[in-house]
C-alpha cells in the first residue's frame, strides 16, 4: 500500500503532465499550500521566468488576515495574484494545483483569481 507522499506525488505528476501540455501557449498558475501559508506564482515555462507572485506572507495581506492557513487568506492570494497577472498583461493562464486536491484552500484561490479576472 503506498503511503500519503507517494500518493501525492502520483497525483502531481499527473497534474504536472496535463498541464505541460496545456501551457505551451499560456502561463501556468501555480499553487503550493503549507500548513501555515499558501503561495501562488504566474510562471512562463517558455522563457523560464516568473510573472508575479503573491502569498499570505506578504506585507499588505497579513495585517488583513488572521490566519494565512484558511480559506479567506487563500481567497485574499487569489484575489491579489490575479491583480497582479493583469498588471503585467496575463489574463489567460492554466491552473497548475500540483498534487493538491481542488477543495477548501486551493478551491477559494482559484474562484478568488477567477473573479479578479484570470480566466483558466
Amino acid at each position: 500500500m503506498a503511503n500519503s507522499k507517494q500518493l501525492f506525488n502520483r497525483r502531481k505528476g499527473r497534474t504536472r503532465k496535463k498541464v505541460r501540455r496545456k501551457s505551451e501557449q499560456r502561463p501556468r498558475l501555480s499553487v503550493f499550500r503549507s500548513g501555515k501559508h499558501i503561495y501562488a506564482q504566474v510562471i512562463d515555462d517558455r522563457q523560464q521566468v516568473t510573472l508575479a507572485a503573491a502569498s499570505s506572507l506578504d506585507k499588505d495581506l497579513r495585517s488583513k488576515l488572521k490566519s494565512g492557513a484558511d480559506v479567506d487568506a487563500a481567497g485574499q492570494v487569489g484575489k491579489s495574484i490575479a491583480e497582479r497577472a493583469i498588471a503585467k498583461g496575463v489574463k489567460d493562464v492554466v491552473f497548475d494545483r500540483g498534487g493538491y486536491k481542488f477543495h477548501g484552500r486551493v478551491k477559494a484561490l482559484a474562484d478568488a483569481a477567477r473573479e479578479g479576472g484570470l480566466s483558466f
